[in-house]
């Protein structure tokens, strides 16, 4: 029988399922499932012994907000003692010497950190095909992509081999395989989750966030991780509110739909059933659907990707074979290739001004846009992606192809806003996500409205 993540929680606090249980159950599950799915890299060998330990703390009274729950983290996050390899053979022998700020937030709260998620190669990719380890499959969509980059954290959600996971999200990184394998996935507003202790895609565009199979399950994860950090400059210092305790319905919340968006979605299917989620939305809860203007958000992709290329080379400099295992550039996949190539190309050209600077510029453009955007409306609801995940192995000889799938996600990591997704149905058995973005800080009404949506659903 399967329980949401609250259910999961109160059982646990009453005795009926000891956290080592829960432990041994998902560590059964993944030695059934994970040949198959190759969403799990690593497990964490300790986890048995660590929610024992937990046990003993929730019988004296003293356990977290997340105490036995097992919780999988995306390979690019540090952990003690577990490799952290990118999902590289660059790194396939570096284990993680520090916790992350997430990490050591979740096992403050007791979470039990099951084993490293599988990813595309140093979060270069949006399918999960790019793994030095082999690809992930969807579990709730075999034989096609999970999504990514946080493809193992999302597809070990979806097929039950944890309770949580955390990934990192720089441009729809947690969205997308949150939308492809019917979870539930959050990307904080910028500077809300610390971003210490994750290998950056891009710093200043990276954040860590939750995955889950319910609406609870983020917001108390999000709960967990969010907050100021001294070891992370970006973070800002604003409270932290009860997320799992303010989930009450969103009423007469001003919904805002984009024709740029509807422009931008090449399967009209997607578009037509997010029209249809926003009318149960505003039927059920008094509210009403106002049509906005985000003159800049078709722009989003061409913006992105040379920011990207830029700090993704910058970052990558450390991985010269000395210190952090082999060198990048013989050890690493075409894609990574094309990123550090890319951004060194850039560089190079940058003292005309002619790539990365322009694209600041775009970047604030955008921002301006859904600043403009969120003085009419609360919320704005588009699609996750444009089209339906492709089946494994498909040969796209034209990266633009592969960028399009974060079409839509791009534009909150440029505005540095909140943005979650929430299943909305299946076309063709396929699960199909809802985008919902909210202003900065807002992620309170970010995940209201997304509690009232994975209602409808049910």
């Amino acid at each position: 029988m399967l329980f949401s993540t609250e259910q999961k929680l109160l059982k646990i606090r009453k005795g009926e399922l000891t956290a080592a249980e829960n432990v041994k159950g998902f560590l059964d599950v993944i030695r059934k499932k994970n040949k198959q799915i190759n969403a799990i890299l690593h497990i964490n060998n300790n986890a048995v012994a660590e929610a024992e330990a937990v046990d003993k703390k929730i019988k004296a009274g003293k356990a977290g907000k997340l105490a036995g729950l097992a919780i999988a983290v995306k390979s690019n996050i540090s952990v003690t003692g577990m490799p952290i390899t990118c999902a590289s053979k660059t790194l396939e022998n570096y284990y993680g010497t520090f916790d992350a700020d997430a990490v050591a937030a979740i096992k403050r709260e007791d979470g039990i950190i099951i084993g490293m998620a599988n990813m595309d190669e140093f979060a270069c990719g949006s399918s999960g095909e790019s793994s030095a380890f082999g690809n992930t499959d969807n579990p709730a969509a075999q034989g096609r992509i999970p999504g990514g980059s946080s493809s193992g954290a999302a597809a070990a959600v979806a097929a039950g081999l944890c309770d949580l996971a955390i990934g990192s999200d720089t441009g729809g990184s947690i969205r997308n395989p949150a939308s492809h394998c019917g979870v539930i996935g959050v990307k904080p507003s910028y500077g809300r989750v610390s971003r210490y202790g994750l290998v950056d895609l891009s710093m200043s565009l990276d954040q860590i966030g939750p995955l889950a199979n319910d609406v609870y399950g983020v917001a108390l994860l999000t709960e967990a991780i969010a907050g100021k950090s001294e070891n992370d400059g970006t973070t800002i210092a604003k409270d932290v509110p009860k997320y799992r305790q303010l989930l009450k319905t969103a009423k007469k919340v001003k919904i805002g739909l984009s024709k740029e968006f509807e422009a931008m979605c090449s399967d009209k299917r997607i578009y037509k059933m997010v029209q249809e989620s926003a009318d149960k939305f505003t039927t059920a809860t008094k509210s009403a659907i106002k049509q906005i203007k985000l003159p800049y958000v078709d722009l989003a992709i061409q913006t992105y990707y040379p920011l990207v290329y830029v700090e993704f080379f910058s970052g990558t400099r450390k991985f010269d074979g000395r210190k952090y295992g082999r060198k990048i550039e013989d050890s690493c996949g075409e894609e990574v290739l094309r990123r550090i190539f890319g951004g060194k190309e850039i560089s190079k050209a940058e003292y005309h001004g002619t790539y990365y600077r322009k694209a600041l510029k775009a970047k604030k453009l955008i921002a301006e846009g859904f600043e403009k955007a969120f003085k009419e409306v609360d919320v704005i609801i588009s699609p996750t992606t444009p089209m339906l995940p492709h089946k494994l192995g498909t040969k796209i000889t034209d990266p633009r192809v592969m960028y399009a799938y974060d079409a839509f996600t791009i534009p909150a990591n440029l505005a540095g806003i909140c943005a979650g997704v929430v299943p909305a149905g299946k076309i063709d058995g396929i699960p199909v996500g809802l985008q919902v973005m909210a202003p900065a800080f807002k992620e309170e009404l970010l995940l209201q409205v997304m509690a009232e949506i994975e209602k409808q659903s049910l």
